[in-house]
């Protein structure tokens, strides 16, 4: 089954970049997945299981390493690549 997600991160701390660009660079190593930014969110394309995985593998990566973040995450059934 495919899934696409919309992410946003939100780190809370006056030095944001780069918790945000780690977070992609994290993403962006993950195979399987097919990560597209813009200036508003970053978007995953793949397989369920794949995509599923990766995002609990980031996620918690980007906590461990920069504490406090908040992240906002749009589920949706299917390959809706543009």
């Amino acid at each position: 089954m495919q899934l696409s997600i919309e992410i946003s991160k939100y780190p809370l701390t006056a030095e944001y970049i780069e918790p945000i660009v780690g977070f992609i660079a994290e993403l962006n190593r993950e195979p399987g997945l097919i990560v597209v930014t813009n200036t508003m969110s970053t978007q995953i394309f793949g397989e369920y299981d794949t995509v599923m995985a990766a995002l609990q593998r980031c996620i918690k990566w980007s906590f461990e390493r920069y504490g406090k973040v908040v992240f906002v995450v749009k589920f949706i059934h299917g390959d809706l690549r543009p």
